[in-house]
């Protein structure tokens, strides 16, 4: 074979060599993925961070300023022996007997355990009647907006008229439900001038104005809750109270725990209303902590015991919201699994 024979094969086998390996190179170089360095977010996260502290540092201050700054110095001043004098007051020294005295307070105790009655009685029926009222306007139509509205009134009204607004419906001489309680035979009614009337109306007075509150947030909670579980339950033949008590509740657990914290919270601290109402009497059979920290440092002067029950009942509120908050993360634990 002559040696331009030979080159003209040697051509023509790598040509068709070519051909059949070509295009499956190709398509191996097309499915190769690009490989492509991530960039470095470590030092740009920081950055961020930095200049998001920076930008956020005028309103901390502010915030310390007036929060943190006046609970330590609550603190302080409670564990102090505070002398008053016509510049204003002065230390003399550091004690714990505020808080001693506190403990053989029995005027202490009788406000604390009002406090802790009103808050259970008011968060418990406002949970109820609050659920119910959510459950009667999810099933509302096109009448749903305008009667929320309604109901939102007695919310967004000042705690303050509120709680004035219900006294002259109290009031013995020309208020509407002492006028109905006399007429139904009970007799001069007197609500605000004994102890357990005067704590029932004042439990009335928080439940009719906090429930709104409880119901949107039920109702907000209901409104997440899958049409399909109903569906579900529906086909397996549950019925209404067996759906509410096995499928509704339990998917409000979450939602009603926010509930029962906010309410708690504001519950514990309650001073406007009794305030209002009977400025803590009869006696001191409505005197809550607060008015009972009011009373002790405006008008008895008494700074560090004063500042000792303000102090105890911020401790008790933060106790609450601790433990409220330890059972909100088990309910949503619970609800992810």
């Amino acid at each position: 074979m002559s040696t331009t024979s030979q080159m003209s094969t040697a051509v023509g086998g790598t040509a068709r060599t070519a051909e059949k390996t070509g295009p499956s190179d190709r398509a191996v170089r097309r499915r190769a993925p690009a490989r492509r360095r991530a960039p470095a977010r470590g030092s740009t996260d920081r950055r961020l961070a930095r200049v998001g502290w920076l930008y956020a540092s005028p309103a901390l201050t502010v915030v310390a300023a007036v929060t943190l700054f006046p609970i330590l110095f609550s603190v302080v001043l409670s564990f102090s022996e505070v002398r008053l004098s016509y510049g204003g007051f002065r230390i003399d020294g550091f004690t714990t007997g505020n808080y001693a005295a506190l403990l053989h307070s029995s005027e202490w105790f009788e406000s604390l355990a009002f406090t802790i009655g009103f808050t259970l009685v008011t968060v418990v029926l406002e949970l109820a009647l609050g659920t119910a009222a959510a459950l009667v306007l999810e099933r509302l139509g096109a009448a749903r907006g305008w009667i929320l509205a309604v109901l939102l009134l007695p919310w967004a009204m000042i705690n303050v008229v509120a709680a004035q607004l219900w006294g002259y419906l109290y009031n013995g001489t020309y208020g509407v439900v002492s006028w109905a309680i006399e007429a139904l035979g009970g007799g001069e009614p007197a609500i605000l001038g004994r102890p357990v009337p005067a704590m029932a109306a004042m439990a009335v007075a928080d439940v009719w104005k906090t429930t709104p509150f409880v119901a949107i947030i039920v109702l907000a909670g209901l409104m997440q809750i899958p049409r399909d579980v109903y569906e579900a339950a529906e086909i397996d033949g549950s019925g209404p109270w067996t759906t509410f008590w096995r499928v509704t509740l339990p998917q409000l657990r979450p939602i009603l725990a926010i509930a029962v914290l906010f309410r708690t919270l504001q519950a514990f601290g309650v001073f406007d209303l009794p305030f209002v109402l009977t400025q803590g009497g009869p006696g001191t059979a409505t005197q809550s902590l607060a008015i009972l920290g009011y009373k002790t440092l405006f008008q008895n002067l008494s700074i560090g015991p004063g500042a000792a029950v303000a102090t105890s009942t911020a401790a008790l509120v933060m106790g609450c919201c601790l433990l409220f908050l330890r059972a909100f993360r088990a309910q949503v634990a619970e609800g992810g699994r």
